[in-house]
């Protein structure tokens, strides 16, 4: 690049202090030359913003006055951020390698319409497995179950490059995720209301119907310890994940579709819930009702919210929806890896 575009890193943080002296050097360490380090504290009570002033001063602390989870912490500290050209959303359980961040504003920067782009995520506890939340980039089915490229539902595959092509994909992992302010800012950005799951697929769906790309640039690559938030073991996870996903169909469908594909995501979530009853996790199957109940009840936030998003689509990328049920892929046909799905079956 002859010329380098203004990036901050955007690394949020809420009671990190066991987290952040194990991944946060790597970024303080970043060789990128027009960069911006911030910790987004979401109100931390612990011992974590004090030891980045002692360790990292380089590091810029932007603190939240409470914890509002994944998309308010982030919006509210990203509002504050505005002489930047890129944002890099990084958790902060990642470790980044050499140069992860010059491969991929460069491909962003080579095409105008890639409005978001996310590394190659490994796994920080076997690096040479792919990562849960990312791999190689984001998919949905046409159900909007999210899956990887590496990873579809507790199947993850190891690196053996077979991946390494940049691609155009769904939605990128908010785990390391690159984005243009301005459009970020443009469309509105996180949806506070999500709290945190799910999020940062609404947030590529959207500016995907604003006529953008996202893609994975597979040059880079970081590390991702996961589930450092929220458990998987946790059935509020359970309940934002079914809650949320149902709520980013109801925001980003095309009218015309969102009726029938909700009402089978239903059927199919109800198959979820008595999956979880036999196997005797009833917390995890009432948080499937909880979240299908307050989905129901909160029907004209989620009409308004479209109402407006309305104003800004155009031109819908749907690049990266598989038009089957990943769901009977994976469990009735057994197409456990990616690259045993049909690729005629994507748009």
């Amino acid at each position: 690049m002859s010329k380098f575009p203004r990036v901050a890193v955007v690394v949020l943080n809420y009671n990190g202090e066991k987290l952040l002296p194990e991944f946060l050097p790597s970024v303080y360490n970043s060789s990128y030359p027009n960069l911006r380090l911030v910790l987004a504290d979401n109100a931390s009570t612990d011992g974590s913003v004090e030891w980045v002033k002692a360790n990292l001063p380089t590091f810029e602390i932007l603190k939240n006055e409470i914890n509002g989870g994944y998309a308010e912490g982030y919006q509210n500290i990203l509002n504050r951020i505005t002489d930047v050209d890129y944002y890099i959303l990084l958790n902060s359980d990642v470790e980044v390698t050499e140069n992860w961040i010059e491969p991929v504003i460069e491909l962003m920067e080579n095409n105008k319409d890639i409005a978001i782009a996310q590394p190659k995520i490994l796994s920080y506890l076997d690096k040479k497995n792919f990562e849960y939340a990312g791999a190689a980039g984001g998919y949905i089915d046409k159900f909007g179950y999210p899956f990887c490229k590496g990873r579809i539902f507790d199947t993850v595959e190891k690196d053996e490059n077979q991946y390494n092509e940049n691609t155009e994909i769904f939605w990128a992992s908010g785990a390391a995720m690159f984005i243009k302010a301005d459009v970020y800012h443009k469309s509105g950005g996180l949806d506070v209301d999500f709290f945190a799951h799910m999020e940062e697929i609404d947030l590529c769906w959207r500016i995907k119907n604003m006529g953008y790309k996202v893609y994975s640039c597979n040059a880079s690559v970081v590390y991702h310890l996961g589930g450092a938030t929220l458990h998987e073991s946790n059935p509020h996870k359970t309940y934002l994940n079914f809650r949320n996903s149902l709520i980013t169909l109801r925001k980003n469908l095309a009218l015309h579709k969102s009726f029938s594909i909700i009402f089978i995501r239903h059927v199919l979530d109800l198959i979820q819930w008595f999956r979880f009853m036999l196997a005797g996790r009833f917390k995890h199957a009432f948080a499937i009702n909880r979240a299908h109940y307050d989905f129901l009840i909160t029907q004209i936030t989620w009409h308004n919210k479209r109402k407006k998003l309305l104003k800004l689509f155009k031109s819908p990328n749907n690049t990266g929806i598989y038009n089957r049920s990943i769901v009977f892929d994976y469990f009735l046909l057994g197409k456990k890896t990616f690259n045993k799905l049909d690729p005629k079956k994507f748009d």
